[in-house]
């Protein structure tokens, strides 16, 4: 678990944190943004998803799988000193810059070049791979498998699981061992994009746990409305009695 997925209740930071409120700070960040859009929109897993799009049919030369897991991946990947000196988009022009260069699309010299004189954006564009971004934006692609088959009820105590973190997770750090409470359980089984390693990718419930502000934070909780809500894949979630 690298210390920038571990941040929950660490003290000592170097300085307070600024939460930036524009969704986008400079004009480039927009296209970086529409660049990750147009991948999702034309990743090749869509062939398989829920809904089928016809991806194979759109004239595009991306034909590799792009999805929030990518994008998280690369971000988790960082040097955690490098993910705490870019900004937000700047970790998205990274992780995807260096996935175009992994899969062969552009080498590292040729972004170089573009970078020392950069070309000209060509305007226009294919209007089938336009249509195929549009309808993807539209419909989405939903995880959901199937009906919701939980091991765990509401009002249950369920301990959270401290697995080993592979190449990507998403279980908060600052959670691992700590017990809570479900509050809800999702309608269905829930696929994720990838198998990450420790334990989720095939569908499984998911649900709302509770956690009291003592039990993440102990002597260091503050008084006041702090509850804390975690949505977790099932694989995240132990029983309690496992422990006794």
């Amino acid at each position: 678990m690298k210390l920038q997925h571990y941040l929950g209740g660490l003290e000592g930071l170097p300085e307070s944190l600024t939460l930036e409120k524009r969704v986008f700070v400079e004009e480039w960040e927009k296209r970086i943004f529409g660049i990750h859009v147009a991948m999702m929109g034309l990743s090749a897993h869509l062939g398989s998803a829920l809904p089928e799009y016809p991806i194979a049919e759109v004239p595009t030369e991306f034909r590799d799988e792009w999805t929030w897991a990518s994008l998280r991946t690369g971000a988790e990947a960082m040097n955690p000193f490098d993910y705490f000196k870019f900004r937000y988009y700047e970790k998205w022009l990274g992780g995807i810059s260096q996935f175009f260069i992994d899969q062969g699309y552009v080498s590292e010299e040729e972004i170089s070049a573009l970078i020392a004189a950069p070309a000209t954006v060509p305007s226009g564009g294919d209007p089938a791979i336009d249509d195929r971004v549009i309808d993807y934006l539209r419909r989405g692609d939903s995880p959901r498998r199937d009906t919701a088959h939980p091991k765990f009820a509401v009002g249950e105590q369920v301990r959270i699981a401290n697995l080993p973190a592979g190449a990507h997770t998403r279980l908060p750090g600052y959670l691992r061992t700590r017990v809570g409470t479900v509050t809800r359980i999702f309608e269905g089984d829930y696929g994720y994009f990838v198998h990450t390693g420790d334990g989720i990718g095939d569908p499984m419930p998911i649900y709302i746990v509770e956690f009291a502000p003592e039990e993440l934070w102990g002597v260091r909780a503050e008084p006041g409305a702090n509850t804390l809500y975690a949505e977790l894949f099932e694989a995240y979630l132990q029983p309690v009695e496992e422990d006794k």
